[in-house]
């Protein structure tokens, strides 16, 4: 017969446990965030801190990244243009997921589903139904781009002087000598390289 100090002892250790998985979890997380954007409207993301969203990372330091999606029941998903190390790990993706198919395949989930992926990240703050409207649930041919920016600019002001200096800026304001490619302030309006 169990006694109820078992019990007790059994229920703290499962405690204790989940309490470790979902700390461990949080410091899987990356301190840098991506930024999703449809038809204008901008979603941050919190990425998990794995070799395929290093890789991603690093992509997007080097220009933003647009696809084309298309529904799927629970998910907008399609060709990402690239191929990223795998981690695939059977899972019950949620709404707001983002994960990695076959190595080059994006799926951004409204709903959940079970197979084996490499995660991503998760959109933060939004709920099943702002999800489905931010997401265009039940179109095709979804115009997505991923970022490291929201979108805005940290430059509060120009100087005149400057404005038709012929230098790159970053859209922090930062002057960059030697641009890669990307996206740039010259000469007082946006470029990409």
């Amino acid at each position: 017969m169990i006694t109820m100090q078992k019990i007790l002892s059994f229920l703290a250790a499962m405690l204790f446990c989940c309490c470790s998985a979902d700390s461990e979890m949080k410091a899987q997380n990356m301190e840098q965030k991506m930024y999703i954007t449809i038809d204008g409207e901008t979603q941050s993301v919190t990425l998990v801190d794995n070799d395929a969203t290093r890789e991603l990372v690093a992509a997007l330091q080097d220009a933003f990244i647009t696809v084309t999606l298309n529904d799927n029941n629970f998910e907008i998903w399609g060709p990402l243009g690239r191929s990223l190390t795998t981690k695939n790990e059977q899972m019950t993706a949620q709404p707001g997921d983002i994960v990695l198919y076959s190595g080059q395949y994006i799926c951004i989930f409204y709903d959940s589903n079970s197979w084996s992926y490499t995660r991503l990240g998760h959109i933060d703050g939004l709920s099943e139904s702002e999800l489905r409207t931010f997401l265009k649930a039940g179109q095709n041919n979804i115009s997505v781009t991923l970022s490291l920016t929201s979108g805005t600019t940290a430059i509060e002001s120009v100087n005149g002087n400057r404005m038709e200096d012929g230098a790159y800026y970053t859209l922090n304001g930062e002057k960059v000598s030697n641009p890669s490619k990307g996206l740039y302030i010259k000469n007082g309006k946006k470029v990409i390289l």
